[in-house]
């Protein structure tokens, strides 16, 4: 089977842009995602970032599904602990209702912020022990109701929208295999696990009605440009931001500059650089060839490309690039 490619868009809010501005990019994005035949389309809940706008992410995603025609949209993900199993449910059956056949929805047990939004979200810090038992819960309401129960998720029942696990870890792994769903593995940001977390999915998957042998999908930077020099001043928009998020000082997506070395901490570059360790940088051959590497090195069915950048026709060309390896 032909590897699959999508996209995870985080709608990036740019230092001195709106909210408004990247969600209406992102809707843009997935216009032209879809036309350079992307798989997917998926966005991430994140809390309290002045840099990401897809907090409220059903919501955003049904903006994103109202743009365009045939492509899915997901989250990548919802995470669960934040939220009652039976309003996922809803909000994912509405959109499924709305757009049927195009939903996937993307779990995960991190909290997608810092402790004091933990309590500002009502969320128990030991509500993500319970997450084997809310995603359970939650499919239950997405499948066809049994005789007698008493709590049905309106819409959402019967609708059967599919449910991926998400990991940067063993524990996402193993639970994936065990329910017999599709995994998905964070490694744009957590690189270290991702060859053990795909070895443990495959050897302890238990075939189920939702998939009869094992689905991964892996996630990869890209800054893909008509030069490695673009390509490079590109991506220091991401490396910047994530030097700002480790000492705790996130904030909007900075624009991008010439030579990051002699801008920040060397120490600091190197932390980033690591976690940003899967990263597609440079030309189109430069990319492609990378990414050829990557899907031989892990065997997953998909990759999930995502772009971080400051400037929107340089992410859409970005994606173009990568997209010229979908046949």
């Amino acid at each position: 089977m032909m590897t699959k490619f999508s996209v995870l868009d985080l709608a990036p809010i740019n230092e001195g842009g709106t909210a408004g501005e990247s969600l209406r990019n992102s809707g843009d994005l997935a216009q032209h995602c879809e036309r350079f035949g992307y798989h997917r389309f998926w966005m991430a809940e994140h809390h309290n970032m002045t840099g990401i706008a897809s907090a409220a992410t059903a919501v955003a995603l049904g903006y994103i599904a109202s743009q365009t025609k045939s492509i899915r949209v997901g989250a990548g993900g919802i995470m669960l602990p934040n939220h009652a199993p039976l309003i996922t449910a809803e909000q994912f059956g509405t959109l499924a209702a709305l757009y049927p056949g195009r939903v996937d929805l993307g779990l995960g047990r991190a909290p997608g912020t810092d402790q004091a939004t933990l309590r500002a979200l009502r969320r128990a810090p030991e509500s993500a022990e319970s997450f084997p038992q809310d995603v359970q819960e939650l499919m239950m309401y997405l499948d066809d109701p049994k005789p007698g129960q008493k709590i049905q998720a309106v819409p959402g029942a019967g609708s059967k929208v599919p449910v991926w696990i998400l990991g940067s870890s063993l524990f996402g792994a193993q639970l994936a295999a065990h329910l017999g769903l599709p995994y998905a593995f964070a490694s744009h940001f957590a690189p270290d696990y991702l060859q053990v977390a795909l070895q443990a999915y495959h050897q302890n998957f238990k075939p189920s009605k939702y998939l009869d042998k094992p689905y991964t999908m892996a996630a990869v930077n890209v800054f893909a440009a008509d030069t490695e020099a673009a390509a490079k001043y590109m991506k220091s928009s991401m490396q910047l931001q994530f030097i700002a998020l480790r000492q705790g000082n996130p904030g909007p997506l900075t624009a991008p500059v010439e030579n990051i070395e002699s801008h920040v901490d060397p120490s600091a570059l190197a932390a980033a650089n690591h976690a940003l360790k899967y990263t597609a940088t440079g030309t189109p051959e430069q990319t492609h060839a990378y990414l050829r590497n990557f899907i031989a090195a892990t065997a997953v069915n998909e990759v999930m490309l995502t772009c971080h950048a400051f400037d929107h026709q340089a992410r859409i060309r970005s994606l173009e690039i990568a997209a010229e390896l979908i046949n």
